[in-house]
């Protein structure tokens, strides 16, 4: 069964089960302080939503901290949160398969919804075996700093429709983000432009719009959608690619395995290095310096 046939199975329990709880009181985690509900599928979409709703908003996540967003089960709970939401941001491109049966069964007038990806420019997968299971498309957008951009000046659009008598408080935010991803993008795609090496070798393959900003290549041991294991030939394959290239390190994520991207590293006598994918929370970190820092690791990496 394939990844979307499996989430519309897991999906009618999930609706049955909303509709039962309809009529009761439920605690979803909104504070109802005066901010605008918001509901973002995973924590990524949440960083580029708070970037622009700033102390506007309250945002909460679907999928939980510590989740591969590939790998979540939804849950009658996160219905109910968009029962009360007036915004839900997600990201598209296969990433939540649930997301239209979950806007049907929330059954809410007043919920406005953002998917992120129908604003940008996808990337194709090239595997036929992934495009069949998952779609044609990278799912990774919110790791291009080209596409993060547009997707906050979506997010803003569609919270000075909830919220207009904030209209300008979104707008200055989001010219803040745009200005910064600009600058960013500016200043490493100079530093990458004389860097002796551009291959940027990785567990997982979540970095094809980040590769696009900057003129890099992706070479990566698992698919974008970190599914099944690669094979021995593909390691030597892997390994002899590094040897040639003088990669010296193999990045990792937190949210998937590093086993394999070690075995890699050790066979073409590269480091490893972690790679923060924005799938977990940073507290004190807004989006553009934890991007910053992903690429300051790169490019060390590529010196």
């Amino acid at each position: 069964m394939n990844y979307i046939k499996k989430a519309g199975v897991m999906m009618m329990g999930v609706l049955m089960a909303a509709i039962m709880a309809g009529c009761g009181t439920v605690e979803t985690g909104f504070s109802h302080d005066g901010r605008i509900p918001v509901v973002a599928s995973f924590e990524a979409t949440k960083e580029i939503t708070e970037a622009i709703g700033g102390n506007k908003v309250e945002v909460l996540t679907v999928i939980p901290e510590g989740t591969e967003p590939h790998e979540f089960e939804l849950k009658t709970g996160d219905i109910q949160k968009l029962q009360e939401a007036r915004l839900f941001v997600y990201n598209g491109l296969g990433m939540e398969p649930w997301a239209d049966q979950a806007i049907q069964a929330a059954d809410n007038s007043k919920l406005k919804t953002v998917n992120l990806s129908s604003h940008i420019t996808p990337i194709p997968l090239v595997d036929p075996e992934e495009r069949k299971e998952h779609g044609a498309y990278d799912p990774h957008v919110w790791m291009g700093l080209s596409e993060a951009k547009a997707e906050a000046l979506a997010v803003k659009n569609e919270l000075q429709s909830v919220s207009p008598e904030n209209r300008e408080y979104f707008e200055h935010n989001y010219r803040q983000f745009a200005a910064e991803t600009d600058a960013l993008k500016k200043e490493y795609q100079q530093k990458f432009s004389h860097a002796p090496r551009k291959e940027l070798v990785t567990g997982h393959a979540a970095f094809a719009y980040l590769c696009r900003d900057f003129g890099l290549t992706q070479v990566s041991v698992e698919d974008a959608f970190a599914s099944g294991e690669p094979s021995a030939k593909r390691l030597v394959e892997l390994a002899d690619f590094c040897k040639a290239h003088h990669v010296k390190v193999v990045f990792t994520e937190e949210l998937v395995s590093p086993a394999v991207s070690r075995t890699l590293a050790e066979s073409a006598g590269a480091s490893t290095e972690s790679i923060d994918t924005l799938e977990s929370s940073d507290d004190k970190s807004s989006y553009v310096e934890r991007m910053r820092r992903n690429l300051e690791k790169i490019l060390k990496a590529m010196q």
